[in-house]
């Protein structure tokens, strides 16, 4: 065992893809196989520089390190945005005994309160700090949440080729245009996990949207299960890279490709260090309508899931795991 208690045969070893490669057909194959395999991937090179990420965590921190009490009074609201205490989420509540020991904010895109938009689910005005209890830190939020949804839109070109659709496929107003995008900043509290008795980081789960980038420090902590139908089911842990994306693919998007790209059970185990991470989660806009991609059926193949809009079909599963939750009913 290395001192971060990961076992050294347990490591997943992920291919990288490089943004800024002007050799698209390797980082397409490359990403295609990670696809192909488990759906996680890194990417470097994405244009988001260090320091600015090093800002971005050090404001997370300033945001965990203020009393309990003032974290309170930024609550998640009915709308999904704001605090979430350790223990209020169980993303695997069949092999928990308590919630995750975790700690998050959500923060999702800003839609004034006079617009009509801000109405529809995950739109609406966040909840912030106020700029005398963490100054610039709304600022600083906002512009991460902006430079992350460029990435975004880069490796879902990269994507697009991949399924053999045009590069710009996800770029469409309908796709990509006017996305739903959530921000959440996750603390974990240095709580040893210990799955034989239920105790987690983060459950068990795969991510139900479309894509998802998650920025780390450098302390490790996730896993993997790309079969989670084996018995037992093998967990391998995908180290931190320092500047990197851990990129992942979520259920819409295995829908979306009628099963070719894998959409992967991953969880979080502490090992008794404090740990940060980022989560950024991008959907396309309510209005899209999610069928089989034409690329991805054929006679022997057919669509296996019905159409459905991307609106419907993300209340479906955010009720199926926020069943204690009375948001969005």
């Amino acid at each position: 065992m290395k001192n971060d208690g990961i076992a050294s045969a347990n490591i997943s070893a992920l291919h990288c893809i490089d943004l800024s490669s002007p050799d698209i057909h390797t980082s397409v194959t490359l990403l295609k196989q990670a696809c192909l395999d488990s759906g996680f991937f890194y990417v470097v090179n994405h244009g988001i520089s260090q320091e600015f990420m090093d800002e971005v965590f050090a404001e997370s921190k300033k945001l965990f390190d203020l009393p309990l009490e003032e974290k309170m009074k930024l609550l998640r609201n009915e709308k999904h945005r704001g605090y979430t205490p350790s223990l209020d989420e169980h993303l695997d509540p069949d092999n928990q005994i308590n919630g995750d020991y975790k700690e998050g904010y959500y923060i999702g895109v800003e839609i004034p309160e006079d617009d009509p938009e801000s109405q529809r689910l995950f739109y609406g005005s966040n909840v912030w700090p106020t700029a005398g209890t963490l100054p610039g830190w709304k600022e600083t939020m906002e512009k991460y949440h902006q430079e992350a949804l460029e990435v975004t839109k880069a490796v879902s070109r990269l994507i697009a080729l991949a399924l053999d659709l045009d590069v710009d496929f996800f770029d469409r107003p309908e796709f990509l245009g006017r996305p739903i995008a959530i921000l959440r900043l996750l603390h974990y509290e240095g709580k040893l996990s210990d799955p034989s008795n239920g105790i987690f980081g983060a459950g068990a789960h795969s991510d139900y949207g479309l894509i998802t980038l998650l920025a780390t420090d450098d302390v490790s902590g996730l896993q993997i299960c790309k079969d989670k139908d084996a018995e037992p089911q093998i967990w391998e842990y995908v180290p931190p890279l320092r500047g990197a994306f851990v990129v992942n693919l979520g259920d819409m998007l295995e829908r979306w490709s009628n099963g070719i790209f894998r959409s992967t059970l991953h969880r979080v185990l502490g090992n008794g260090q404090e740990r940060f991470s980022i989560a950024y989660f991008v959907e396309p806009s309510h209005d899209c309508l999610v069928e089989c991609l034409p690329t991805c059926q054929s006679k022997v193949n057919p669509p296996r899931y019905p159409p459905i809009k991307c609106e419907t079909y993300l209340l479906q599963r955010y009720k199926d795991t926020h069943a204690d939750r009375n948001s969005y009913k």
